[in-house]
């Protein structure tokens, strides 16, 4: 394989996190603000870092062998070229921060899916629904390794680079979201937690919690629909009615996810219900990393949150 050095870019869950664990809807779009290659030639890592990604990627093959010996990949996976790369010094270069819910682990599977699948789904095409599904469902095998559990999503929006809505498991879409305007009051910006979260242990917990049968009738008959209106509203550019949903959103998130939610920005979370200022939500499985601001009034929201580092990533 040549160094080719293709891009992926990382990717933000604007909605639906968790819910789509119960086939509930989901908004992802690309976020171009990081991105990361596989390469021989690292540009962005230091010495230790492509070492450690080195190290990390071989054991990653070990476990992807392991998944072609058995036939558990839903497409041909050249195993032997990937192996044959990583003894000359393959690496990832990526710029994604781990752990932040921005998909260092989804582009990372879109880079490998692209390099070494055999007969490949391309993603420089239209594609149809069935093989929408198809990339998703080899993206959640492959992604599993490292989350425990993988809807597949973040790598097929990092693999397409483009907006999709997931309606359910079988029925994904590519969208498009309402123009950005420059000059927009209200919108939509990352808070970084300073801290790295981990996925894994976080989605364990939300499927043990899910086991309570009052917790679960809260996920389904509660949070899902607020989250799926949000989408709603997002899409048509109603904003009113999506920060009318985001409050309780917001809300209910901040009740029954509160594990998710770093401790020290609990308080953070509420003042912001309180004062109607802006609403947050998890980026991601939580835990640490990025949190999604949602604000009328940027100008206002930046004010109150002049402590903390944030970047707008949407205007309307």
């Amino acid at each position: 394989m040549n160094d080719q050095h293709k891009s992926f870019k990382s990717k933000i869950l604007l909605f639906g996190e968790y819910g789509v664990i119960h086939n509930a809807m989901a908004l992802s779009i690309p976020f171009e603000a990081f991105e990361g290659c596989l390469t021989f030639s690292p540009e962005r890592l230091k010495p230790g870092e492509a070492k450690a990604s080195a190290k990390a990627l071989k054991a990653y093959a070990r476990h992807l062998k392991e998944l072609v010996e058995v036939d558990k990949l839903p497409f041909v996976f050249d195993i032997e070229a990937f192996e044959e790369d990583l003894a000359k010094g393959l690496v990832f270069d990526s710029s994604i921060p781990q752990g932040f819910g921005v998909g260092s682990s989804g582009a990372l599977v879109a880079a490998l899916y692209d390099r070494y699948a055999l007969e490949k789904i391309p993603n420089n095409q239209v594609i149809s629904g069935p093989e929408t599904v198809r990339l998703k469902d080899s993206f959640a095998k492959m992604e599993s390794y490292f989350h425990g559990k993988s809807s597949g999503m973040d790598p097929l929006i990092c693999y397409l680079s483009a907006p999709m809505l997931i309606r359910s498991s079988d029925a994904i879409d590519k969208v498009g979201l309402p123009v950005s305007s420059a000059t927009g009051k209200g919108g939509i910006f990352l808070l970084n937690t300073g801290n790295p979260g981990k996925t894994q242990p976080l989605v364990n917990l939300f499927l043990e919690k899910c086991k309570e049968e009052g917790f679960l009738q809260v996920v389904k008959g509660e949070i899902i629909p607020f989250s799926d209106n949000c989408i709603k509203a997002f899409l048509k550019g109603e904003a009113s009615e999506m920060f009318d949903n985001m409050k309780e959103l917001s809300r209910l998130l901040l009740s029954y996810l509160s594990p998710m939610i770093p401790r020290r920005f609990r308080k953070v979370w509420r003042r912001g219900i309180e004062t109607q200022s802006y609403y947050l939500k998890l980026c991601g499985s939580g835990g640490g990393g990025f949190l999604l601001g949602f604000a009328e009034d940027l100008d206002k929201a930046q004010e109150e949150l002049k402590e903390h580092q944030i970047e707008v990533i949407h205007r309307f």
